[in-house]
Protein backbone atom coordinates (compact mmCIF):
# COMPACT_ATOMS: atom_id res chain seq x y z
CA UNK A 1 0.00 0.00 0.00
CA UNK A 2 2.87 2.29 1.03
CA UNK A 3 4.43 1.94 -2.37
CA UNK A 4 0.96 2.23 -4.49
CA UNK A 5 0.47 5.66 -2.07
CA UNK A 6 4.26 7.25 -2.95
CA UNK A 7 4.05 6.74 -6.89
CA UNK A 8 0.54 6.48 -8.19
CA UNK A 9 -2.82 8.69 -7.72
CA UNK A 10 -5.21 8.67 -4.50
CA UNK A 11 -8.84 8.92 -4.91
CA UNK A 12 -10.49 10.54 -2.02
CA UNK A 13 -13.94 9.83 -3.82
CA UNK A 14 -13.30 6.15 -4.48
CA UNK A 15 -13.46 5.34 -0.71
CA UNK A 16 -16.32 3.37 0.56
CA UNK A 17 -17.61 3.21 -2.83
CA UNK A 18 -19.74 0.00 -3.97
CA UNK A 19 -18.27 -1.10 -7.18
CA UNK A 20 -19.17 -4.74 -9.40
CA UNK A 21 -16.89 -5.91 -11.48
CA UNK A 22 -17.32 -8.91 -13.67
CA UNK A 23 -14.59 -11.18 -14.48
CA UNK A 24 -12.97 -10.34 -11.45
CA UNK A 25 -11.17 -13.41 -10.32
CA UNK A 26 -8.06 -13.53 -12.85
CA UNK A 27 -6.46 -10.73 -15.82
CA UNK A 28 -7.16 -7.01 -16.07
CA UNK A 29 -10.28 -7.76 -14.14
CA UNK A 30 -8.78 -9.17 -10.85
CA UNK A 31 -6.07 -6.00 -10.91
CA UNK A 32 -9.01 -3.53 -10.72
CA UNK A 33 -10.23 -5.70 -7.93
CA UNK A 34 -7.13 -5.16 -6.16
CA UNK A 35 -6.73 -1.79 -7.08
CA UNK A 36 -9.87 -0.52 -5.95
CA UNK A 37 -9.75 -2.15 -3.00
CA UNK A 38 -6.62 -0.31 -2.21
CA UNK A 39 -8.32 2.98 -2.83
CA UNK A 40 -10.51 2.09 0.19
CA UNK A 41 -13.55 0.63 -2.61
CA UNK A 42 -15.71 -1.87 -1.29
CA UNK A 43 -15.73 -4.18 -4.45
CA UNK A 44 -17.85 -6.62 -5.58
CA UNK A 45 -17.16 -9.08 -8.16
CA UNK A 46 -18.31 -11.41 -10.55
CA UNK A 47 -16.71 -14.90 -12.33
CA UNK A 48 -16.64 -18.81 -12.20
CA UNK A 49 -13.20 -19.44 -11.09
CA UNK A 50 -14.09 -19.71 -7.53
CA UNK A 51 -10.52 -21.24 -6.05
CA UNK A 52 -8.85 -18.25 -8.25
CA UNK A 53 -11.69 -16.05 -6.67
CA UNK A 54 -10.69 -17.51 -3.21
CA UNK A 55 -6.80 -17.09 -3.59
CA UNK A 56 -7.39 -13.34 -4.53
CA UNK A 57 -10.12 -12.33 -1.61
CA UNK A 58 -7.33 -13.94 0.66
CA UNK A 59 -4.29 -11.82 -0.72
CA UNK A 60 -6.00 -8.56 -0.54
CA UNK A 61 -7.34 -8.97 2.56
CA UNK A 62 -3.95 -9.79 4.10
CA UNK A 63 -2.90 -6.35 3.01
CA UNK A 64 -3.75 -4.17 6.53
CA UNK A 65 -4.21 -1.07 4.27
CA UNK A 66 -7.26 -2.55 2.81
CA UNK A 67 -10.71 -0.81 3.89
CA UNK A 68 -13.26 -3.41 3.16
CA UNK A 69 -12.70 -6.94 2.34
CA UNK A 70 -13.97 -7.71 -1.41
CA UNK A 71 -17.05 -10.31 -1.73
CA UNK A 72 -16.94 -12.48 -4.18
CA UNK A 73 -20.09 -14.05 -6.16
CA UNK A 74 -19.96 -17.49 -8.21
CA UNK A 75 -21.95 -16.08 -11.71
CA UNK A 76 -21.71 -17.11 -15.17
CA UNK A 77 -22.43 -13.93 -17.03
CA UNK A 78 -23.77 -15.62 -20.16
CA UNK A 79 -26.85 -17.28 -18.17
CA UNK A 80 -28.65 -14.09 -17.70
CA UNK A 81 -31.69 -15.32 -16.63
CA UNK A 82 -30.60 -18.18 -14.96
CA UNK A 83 -27.55 -16.75 -12.89
CA UNK A 84 -26.69 -13.02 -14.02
CA UNK A 85 -30.25 -11.40 -12.50
CA UNK A 86 -30.67 -13.04 -9.58
CA UNK A 87 -26.79 -12.36 -8.57
CA UNK A 88 -27.67 -8.77 -9.69
CA UNK A 89 -30.89 -8.28 -6.99
CA UNK A 90 -29.28 -10.17 -4.71
CA UNK A 91 -26.05 -7.60 -4.95
CA UNK A 92 -28.69 -4.65 -4.36
CA UNK A 93 -30.15 -6.33 -1.07
CA UNK A 94 -26.92 -6.37 0.05
CA UNK A 95 -25.58 -2.84 -1.22
CA UNK A 96 -28.49 -0.93 -2.69
CA UNK A 97 -26.34 2.14 -4.12
CA UNK A 98 -24.09 0.89 -6.42
CA UNK A 99 -21.25 3.62 -7.62
CA UNK A 100 -19.55 1.93 -10.07
CA UNK A 101 -19.70 -1.09 -12.21
CA UNK A 102 -17.76 -2.46 -14.42
CA UNK A 103 -18.37 -5.12 -17.25
CA UNK A 104 -15.04 -7.36 -18.14
CA UNK A 105 -16.16 -10.53 -18.35
CA UNK A 106 -15.17 -11.74 -21.73
CA UNK A 107 -13.53 -14.63 -23.57
CA UNK A 108 -11.51 -14.36 -27.07
CA UNK A 109 -13.36 -17.49 -28.97
CA UNK A 110 -11.27 -17.53 -32.40
CA UNK A 111 -12.56 -20.14 -34.80
CA UNK A 112 -12.37 -19.76 -38.97
CA UNK A 113 -15.42 -18.21 -40.13
CA UNK A 114 -16.38 -21.20 -42.28
CA UNK A 115 -16.48 -23.19 -39.56
CA UNK A 116 -19.22 -21.05 -37.03
CA UNK A 117 -22.50 -22.22 -35.88
CA UNK A 118 -25.71 -20.23 -34.92
CA UNK A 119 -24.42 -21.85 -31.85
CA UNK A 120 -20.97 -20.70 -31.56
CA UNK A 121 -21.86 -17.17 -32.72
CA UNK A 122 -24.30 -16.92 -29.82
CA UNK A 123 -22.16 -18.15 -26.99
CA UNK A 124 -19.24 -15.67 -27.93
CA UNK A 125 -21.60 -12.96 -28.00
CA UNK A 126 -23.28 -14.27 -25.00
CA UNK A 127 -20.07 -14.21 -22.93
CA UNK A 128 -18.56 -11.16 -24.92
CA UNK A 129 -21.69 -8.64 -25.23
CA UNK A 130 -25.03 -9.43 -24.36
CA UNK A 131 -24.22 -9.28 -20.53
CA UNK A 132 -22.83 -5.87 -20.38
CA UNK A 133 -26.57 -4.68 -21.11
CA UNK A 134 -28.17 -6.61 -19.26
CA UNK A 135 -25.83 -6.47 -16.10
CA UNK A 136 -26.51 -2.78 -16.33
CA UNK A 137 -30.10 -2.89 -16.81
CA UNK A 138 -30.49 -5.04 -13.65
CA UNK A 139 -28.29 -2.41 -11.63
CA UNK A 140 -30.00 0.30 -12.68
CA UNK A 141 -31.75 1.35 -9.56
CA UNK A 142 -28.13 0.65 -7.11
CA UNK A 143 -26.50 3.14 -10.36
CA UNK A 144 -29.77 5.37 -10.46
CA UNK A 145 -29.29 6.15 -6.42
CA UNK A 146 -25.81 7.37 -6.71
CA UNK A 147 -26.65 9.24 -9.87
CA UNK A 148 -24.09 12.27 -9.70
CA UNK A 149 -21.31 10.14 -9.54
CA UNK A 150 -22.41 6.96 -10.89
CA UNK A 151 -19.92 5.17 -13.31
CA UNK A 152 -20.18 2.87 -15.92
CA UNK A 153 -17.36 1.20 -18.07
CA UNK A 154 -17.42 -1.60 -20.70
CA UNK A 155 -14.40 -2.83 -21.33
CA UNK A 156 -13.93 -3.09 -24.88
CA UNK A 157 -10.51 -3.98 -27.00
CA UNK A 158 -8.95 -2.52 -30.38
CA UNK A 159 -9.75 -6.38 -31.66
CA UNK A 160 -11.70 -4.84 -34.05
CA UNK A 161 -9.97 -1.53 -34.73
CA UNK A 162 -6.98 -3.83 -36.11
CA UNK A 163 -6.87 -6.18 -38.82
CA UNK A 164 -7.84 -9.40 -36.40
CA UNK A 165 -9.01 -12.53 -37.93
CA UNK A 166 -10.57 -16.11 -37.43
CA UNK A 167 -12.55 -14.69 -34.46
CA UNK A 168 -15.73 -12.61 -36.15
CA UNK A 169 -18.08 -12.73 -33.24
CA UNK A 170 -15.54 -11.52 -30.15
CA UNK A 171 -14.39 -9.07 -32.74
CA UNK A 172 -17.83 -7.91 -33.60
CA UNK A 173 -19.10 -8.13 -29.74
CA UNK A 174 -16.13 -5.69 -29.28
CA UNK A 175 -17.23 -3.26 -31.66
CA UNK A 176 -20.86 -3.66 -30.19
CA UNK A 177 -19.34 -2.27 -26.73
CA UNK A 178 -18.24 1.11 -28.68
CA UNK A 179 -22.10 1.15 -29.56
CA UNK A 180 -23.30 0.04 -26.10
CA UNK A 181 -21.34 2.59 -24.61
CA UNK A 182 -22.98 5.64 -26.52
CA UNK A 183 -26.08 4.67 -26.27
CA UNK A 184 -26.11 4.21 -22.64
CA UNK A 185 -23.99 7.24 -22.29
CA UNK A 186 -27.13 9.64 -23.57
CA UNK A 187 -29.73 7.95 -22.21
CA UNK A 188 -28.55 7.48 -18.21
CA UNK A 189 -26.51 11.07 -18.87
CA UNK A 190 -29.29 13.65 -17.80
CA UNK A 191 -29.84 11.01 -15.04
CA UNK A 192 -26.32 11.30 -13.39
CA UNK A 193 -24.58 7.93 -14.67
CA UNK A 194 -21.89 8.01 -17.01
CA UNK A 195 -21.09 5.54 -19.77
CA UNK A 196 -17.45 4.71 -20.60
CA UNK A 197 -15.20 2.19 -22.22
CA UNK A 198 -12.06 0.93 -22.66
CA UNK A 199 -10.68 -0.69 -25.54
CA UNK A 200 -7.28 -2.07 -24.30
CA UNK A 201 -4.83 -3.56 -26.84
CA UNK A 202 -1.77 -6.76 -26.29
CA UNK A 203 -1.95 -6.37 -21.87
CA UNK A 204 0.50 -8.45 -20.57
CA UNK A 205 -1.53 -10.71 -18.40
CA UNK A 206 -0.69 -14.05 -17.08
CA UNK A 207 -2.39 -15.92 -19.29
CA UNK A 208 -1.42 -13.74 -22.34
CA UNK A 209 2.08 -14.37 -20.89
CA UNK A 210 2.00 -18.33 -20.85
CA UNK A 211 -0.72 -18.96 -23.71
CA UNK A 212 -0.51 -16.09 -26.54
CA UNK A 213 3.08 -14.43 -25.96
CA UNK A 214 5.51 -16.19 -28.12
CA UNK A 215 8.42 -14.33 -29.00
CA UNK A 216 6.73 -13.90 -32.22
CA UNK A 217 3.91 -12.36 -31.15
CA UNK A 218 5.75 -10.09 -28.99
CA UNK A 219 7.20 -9.05 -31.71
CA UNK A 220 4.81 -8.36 -33.37
CA UNK A 221 2.88 -5.90 -30.64
CA UNK A 222 5.86 -4.28 -29.91
CA UNK A 223 6.60 -3.92 -34.21
CA UNK A 224 2.64 -1.79 -33.99
CA UNK A 225 3.00 -0.53 -30.49
CA UNK A 226 4.69 3.36 -30.50
CA UNK A 227 5.80 2.53 -27.09
CA UNK A 228 8.14 -0.20 -27.07
CA UNK A 229 7.71 -2.44 -24.10
CA UNK A 230 4.91 -4.77 -22.94
CA UNK A 231 1.57 -3.01 -20.99
CA UNK A 232 1.01 -4.05 -17.42
CA UNK A 233 -2.74 -4.97 -16.71
CA UNK A 234 -2.15 -2.42 -13.65
CA UNK A 235 -2.11 0.29 -16.05
CA UNK A 236 -5.83 -0.60 -17.84
CA UNK A 237 -6.88 -0.75 -13.92
CA UNK A 238 -5.46 2.80 -13.22
CA UNK A 239 -7.42 4.05 -16.09
CA UNK A 240 -10.86 2.33 -14.66
CA UNK A 241 -10.09 3.64 -11.54
CA UNK A 242 -9.79 7.18 -12.74
CA UNK A 243 -12.94 6.96 -15.10
CA UNK A 244 -14.87 5.83 -12.21
CA UNK A 245 -12.96 8.55 -9.65
CA UNK A 246 -14.50 11.85 -9.51
CA UNK A 247 -11.79 13.41 -11.26
CA UNK A 248 -13.60 12.56 -14.54
CA UNK A 249 -17.04 13.79 -13.45
CA UNK A 250 -17.18 15.56 -16.85
CA UNK A 251 -16.10 12.63 -19.23
CA UNK A 252 -18.51 10.45 -20.46
CA UNK A 253 -19.57 8.73 -23.93
CA UNK A 254 -15.85 7.86 -24.87
CA UNK A 255 -13.55 5.21 -25.90
CA UNK A 256 -10.51 5.17 -24.08
CA UNK A 257 -7.66 3.19 -26.08
CA UNK A 258 -4.90 2.14 -23.83
CA UNK A 259 -2.27 -0.25 -26.36
CA UNK A 260 0.88 1.58 -26.23
CA UNK A 261 0.13 3.47 -29.56
CA UNK A 262 -0.57 0.88 -31.53
CA UNK A 263 -4.26 2.11 -33.48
Amino acid sequence: MADHQAKYAIYPSLVDRTIVITGGAQGIAAEMVEQFALQGSQVIFLDVEDDLAASLVQKISSNRGVKHEPIYFHCDVAKVDQELKPTAAEILRQHPKIDGLVNSAARAMAKPTRDITTEWWDDSVAVNLRHQFFLTQALLPGLLLASGHASVINMGSINWVVSATGQVPYTTSKAGVVGLTRTLAHEFGPQGIRVNSIMPGSIATERERSVVLTPEYEAKVLGHQAIKRLIEPVEVARMAMWLIADDSAAVTNQSMTIDGGWT
